[in-house]
């Protein structure tokens, strides 16, 4: 049985976990802090990138493999677990955007059911909106994750395994090394040797990955999130105006989101991300003036050149092996990443071309 070490317990180490383990390897997953309490937890989860027209193939692959996987993803992870994801397809619509022509080229080039709508279907669709917005792009197949229950469901099926082994609270000190190849880890509780070590460290792969001598260019970038408590049902669709959105849940929680910040891995909220975020919100939706948002959160992005992730073997250090650097897109990415690293890993023929995403051509 193969044996693999996953460092880093975000959505990247968990459904990379589950796949291998499905395809019979014997997993441990070692997470420095609480497994899924990073990005993963304090993501938005929208199955979209925010503007997909703007984005490389590169990006857009592994969107569409994974929009069209999660729904089964979710299904499966509420029948083995009894657990719901709550992927809940809602439509988005981007208000007032003035990028309407190339939004919809890309859409004709891809398929997608991507349109212009006018004020009348914008107000029918989200009666809630502040009056003067002008038309939108409207996509009524796009969907959203909660993504907090998302990683609880993952937990739940990983444990399941016999042979899966999580180990949280342990931070993984250095590789294990045989003369290039690496060969395992070392952390608190010992040596754990592997034949395969995946980085799924997120925002700390970059400095993580310096130790093996290898520049990664994946930095901390901080976003900061707002949340807002509404009856169920009452805000319809995810909207969109001016690099802000809301995002309804089922159970009435409505998300505003969400800032770009520059900070290394500095997680505190300000007061001034509140009342930027604040403002958003009732810019886009005026009843929330009204409310005060119960809670509010931030979380660290692994920001990486273009957006586009590092999936594959590291050939320098034969044994090393990426799936990490997702920037803003690690929930709609992850499902055809994970199946990517893999299909690499496993000798299996990729459904995914793997090319734009391997490291050896794009590390220094």
């Amino acid at each position: 049985m193969r044996e693999v070490v996953l460092v880093g317990g975000g959505v990247m180490g968990c459904l990379s976990a589950l796949e291998l383990l499905q395809a019979g390897c014997r997993v441990t997953l070692l997470e420095r802090g609480e497994l899924g309490r990073e990005a993963s937890w304090a993501g938005g989860g929208i199955v979209s990138p925010l503007y997909p027209w703007r984005y490389c193939d590169a990006v857009s692959a592994l969107a569409e493999w994974s929009q069209g996987y999660y729904p089964q993803l979710a299904t499966s992870l509420l029948e083995q677990t009894e657990r719901d994801p709550q992927v809940h397809t809602c439509g988005l619509l981007w208000l007032d955007h003035d990028e309407q022509g190339q939004a919809l080229d890309w859409a004709v080039a891809h398929g997608k059911p991507l349109r212009a709508v006018d004020a009348d279907f914008v107000y029918r669709q989200v009666p809630q909106l502040a009056p003067g917005f002008a038309g939108a792009l409207w996509q009524a197949d796009l969907a959203n994750v909660r993504n907090p229950r998302l990683m609880q469901a993952l937990r739940a099926r990983l444990l399941q395994f016999d042979a899966f082994t999580l180990r949280e609270h342990c931070a993984v000190e250095s590789l294990l090394r045989d003369g290039d190849a690496v060969v395992g880890v070392q952390c608190p509780v010992g040596r754990i040797e592997a034949d395969a070590v995946v980085l799924c460290a997120g925002a700390w792969s970059g400095d993580w990955l310096q130790q093996a001598g290898l520049t990664l260019p994946v930095e901390p970038v901080k976003g900061q999130m707002l949340l807002y408590r509404m009856a169920p049902g009452w805000l319809p669709s995810i909207v969109m105006a001016r690099g802000r959105y809301a995002i309804p849940r089922r159970d009435g929680h409505i998300l505003i989101g969400s800032t770009l910040e520059y900070e290394g891995y500095d997680k505190r909220t300000t007061d001034e991300a509140l009342a930027s975020l604040r403002a958003s919100a009732q810019a886009l939706l005026p009843d929330l003036a009204q409310q005060s948002p119960v809670a509010q959160w931030a979380g660290l992005r692994p920001g990486s050149p273009d957006g586009v992730p590092y999936i594959g073997p590291v050939s320098s250090l034969p044994g090393l092996w990426l799936n990490t650097g997702h920037f803003r897109n690690g929930l709609v990415l992850a499902p055809a990443s994970c199946r990517l690293l893999a299909d690499l890993l496993l000798q299996r023929s990729p459904e995914i071309d793997p090319t734009p995403y391997l490291p050896d051509t794009r590390l220094n």
